[in-house]
């Protein structure tokens, strides 16, 4: 019965488990210079690999739902990693793009050299 209970807890709970470790592998990433996008993804494959190759067909129950968790895990971390790297071309673009409005618009808007008129 206890067993049961273990198993129902993780079953009900493995996508917030998933969900977390990506989580915090994403922080490490971020913060930690040692790691870069191309680790988790070269982390990511062999995990996915295993769960689709082998982790479906473990005999233990608590095995598939681990297997199933750690790889839900890291393809939510490519996920993001693979957002990470198109938000930052996205950004480089959007920036380039205004910076090109805003040259143009500084220079097709020179100061004349009369005063406006402004009606009275």
């Amino acid at each position: 019965m206890k067993g049961q209970a273990h198993r129902s807890w993780l079953g009900t709970n493995r996508v917030k488990i998933a969900l977390g470790i990506a989580i915090f592998e994403g922080l490490l990433v971020a913060f930690e210079k040692d790691f870069s996008r191309i680790t988790v993804i070269v982390i990511a494959v062999p995990i996915i690999l295993f769960y689709l190759l082998a982790g479906r067909s473990v005999e233990s129950r608590l095995g598939r739902e681990v297997s199933w968790v750690l790889a839900l895990s890291q393809a939510f971390a490519v996920v993001a990693v693979i957002l990470a790297i198109i938000l930052s071309w996205l950004a480089l673009l959007l920036a380039g793009v205004f910076a090109a409005v805003a040259l143009y618009l500084l220079l097709h808007d020179q100061p004349s050299d009369r005063p406006s008129q402004q009606p009275k």
